[in-house]
């Protein structure tokens, strides 16, 4: 698959290591330009392009970038994509975003009206980049980490758990967008590495 990653930071980070090891064609792209990730791509056996590049060009594309930077993204090449929404609200960093701030919507909701015609999957953003990178277990072994995946799009929502378990993890479905503040910051499931039943019951504790 022709993975775009949007974001070179931790989880963007180490989501390119993780699905470049397993096989996959993937292109990262930040902020500073292609020149700026020579040494990166290099080391990951990755590609770099621009940020439309690498969305356009891409069958699935992430966005792991800070929640405030997403109305900057070049909306036209996310549409009809898949596109994995690794991002959290974090106020001290993204300052005062009122919709999402006063819960109006979710951090996801609030990103599929930045990228219309995009199909948007919460995922990945429960779990610290180091343990995407090192946690990850075959199928079926013990205290394997489950992470929930949260989305409107059947199909699209069955892609992402796919790449899930592929590197290493028991995908959860996490339910709707509006549905994927189960699974923000400030919940039982965020950082808590729990397996799927842990997952399921984190879920349905949460509180707003």
């Amino acid at each position: 698959m022709k993975i775009g990653i949007i974001g070179a930071g931790k989880i963007g980070g180490a989501l390119t290591r993780r699905f470049a090891a397993v096989g996959h064609d993937v292109t990262v792209a930040n902020s500073r330009g292609p020149q700026s990730l020579k040494g990166f791509t290099e080391e990951t056996g990755s590609k770099a392009s621009t940020v439309e590049s690498a969305a356009r060009n891409a069958d699935l594309v992430v966005i792991a970038v800070p929640v405030a930077a997403v109305p900057s993204l070049p909306s036209d090449a996310f549409r009809d994509k898949v596109v994995v929404d690794a991002d959290n609200y974090y106020p001290e960093g993204d300052g005062n975003i009122p919709d999402i701030a006063d819960r109006s919507l979710t951090s996801s909701r609030w990103t599929a009206a930045h990228l219309p015609g995009a199909k948007i999957v919460k995922a990945f953003n429960t779990i610290y980049a180091e343990h995407l990178v090192d946690e990850g277990r075959p199928a079926g072994a013990a205290g394997r980490v489950a992470l929930p995946v949260a989305g409107d799009d059947p199909a699209a929502k069955r892609t992402v758990m796919a790449l899930v378990d592929e590197i290493g993890f028991d995908p959860v479905d996490a339910g709707s967008l509006d549905e994927s503040w189960r699974q923000q910051p400030n919940t039982p499931v965020y950082g808590a590495d729990l397996d799927a039943a842990g997952v399921r019951s984190g879920l349905a504790s949460a509180r707003p």
